[in-house]
């Protein structure tokens, strides 16, 4: 089969690799027919997460049909339509036995990290039981696989974390995807005014369209001045969905007393944490990884066309294709791109080294 594969820092590859096979009774082996790239995806090729080995599948997302399933595996079997997860989980450990599926002591984010991951024509998924999700018939496939990580990372990790209650003023400082997907899910809670924060006018259109109240572009204006400004003393709710030092300091300058600051973003580096200022304001701040507990109830607002998370998508390629799908993704701001859809059918061979320089975008 043809698969993506890492082969180290600045070195990515579709080459002819063997189709995994279940290695235990737990597992499933899934034919892939969409996945995507994410953020992430990129931050492993610039080396930032030195876990990945050379050699790995990259990819944590994508849907797909049920080709085989272990002894063990009773809620799904062949031909059944199937939502990959990004997470997964035994469902017995104790931090899955808390919800906290991110944390499992044989799971995790390993799919594309630690195990070969969904950029290929087939995948193995290990606790298929706790990892898949069945799809509705009729689903739109493009849409459900924003629902394999970044759907259920901005509504965890920003909305809920973030406390976002109904009249909050809130601030997304990052509008790339997993910033869209914040804002698209913090309007289950209705909030009064929501800023979105980011350095590209086109993102920040989309934005608009999204249903941002106030967008600001933080390279033409100070978005603390503008914020503290137009409210009384900052926002209810900061989500941090960048990554960059810069981004955090908006965020801890902009939360009112009382109030959160949910970080989504992936960091590399440190940030100056100014807890001189922080400590009075009584505020609470969170970080974490999707744990995707909240998958089984954005699938329903999606199959009942309350969530359209389908408006994330841009950009559209076929497996073949997928090194040029990396350049469009890695060069965002020049393409006009957010989240991208790579088809598995009709694969062809092709070999190539990217060592183009990425720009630094929103997660």
């Amino acid at each position: 089969m043809r698969a993506l594969v890492y082969n180290g820092p600045e070195s990515i590859e579709l080459k002819e690799v063997a189709v995994p096979t279940l290695n235990k009774p737990t597992d499933a082996l899934i034919k892939i027919t969409m996945t995507t790239i994410c953020g992430t995806d990129l931050g492993i090729i610039k080396g930032k997460v030195p876990d990945v080995k050379p050699g790995t599948t990259l990819g944590h997302e994508g849907v797909g049909i049920v080709q085989e399933v272990g002894t063990a595996v009773r809620n799904f079997k062949k031909g059944d339509h199937v939502l990959i997860s990004c997470i997964t989980s035994d469902g017995t450990c104790e931090y899955c036995k808390k919800g906290m599926y991110a944390h499992c002591e044989d799971g995790g984010w390993i799919l594309g990290h630690l195990i070969n991951g969904t950029q290929a024509e087939y995948v193995c998924i290990p606790h298929a039981d706790n990892s898949l999700h069945h799809i509705p018939p009729g689903s739109d496939e493009e849409a459900l696989v924003m629902l394999s990580d970044i759907l259920p990372t901005g509504y965890e990790i920003g909305v809920l974390n973030g406390r976002v209650k109904p009249g909050d003023t809130i601030a997304i400082i990052g509008s790339g995807p997993i910033g869209l997907a914040a804002l698209l899910t913090a309007q289950f809670y209705s909030p009064a005014k929501i800023y979105m924060v980011d350095m590209d006018n086109n993102r920040l259109s989309v934005a608009k369209r999204f249903g941002a109240t106030h967008v600001i572009n933080s390279e033409t204006e100070d978005p603390v001045q503008r914020v503290m400004v137009e409210t009384k003393d900052g926002v209810d709710v900061a989500i941090e969905a960048v990554g960059l030092p810069a981004s955090f300091d908006v965020c801890q300058r902009i939360v009112r007393p009382g109030g959160h600051l949910a970080v989504i973003g992936v960091f590399g580096h440190g940030v100056d944490l100014q807890l001189d200022k922080l400590w009075i304001k009584n505020i609470t701040m969170t970080t974490g990884l999707v744990s995707t507990y909240t998958t089984p109830m954005l699938l329903k607002t999606v199959a009942s066309g309350k969530l359209e998370p389908k408006k994330l998508i841009t950009h559209r390629f076929k497996m073949n294709d997928i090194l040029n799908a990396y350049n469009v993704f890695g060069n965002a701001g020049t393409e006009k791109a957010l989240k991208v859809i790579i088809e598995a059918e009709g694969v062809t061979i092709h070999k190539a080294v990217s060592g183009e320089k990425k720009e630094e975008l929103s997660r």
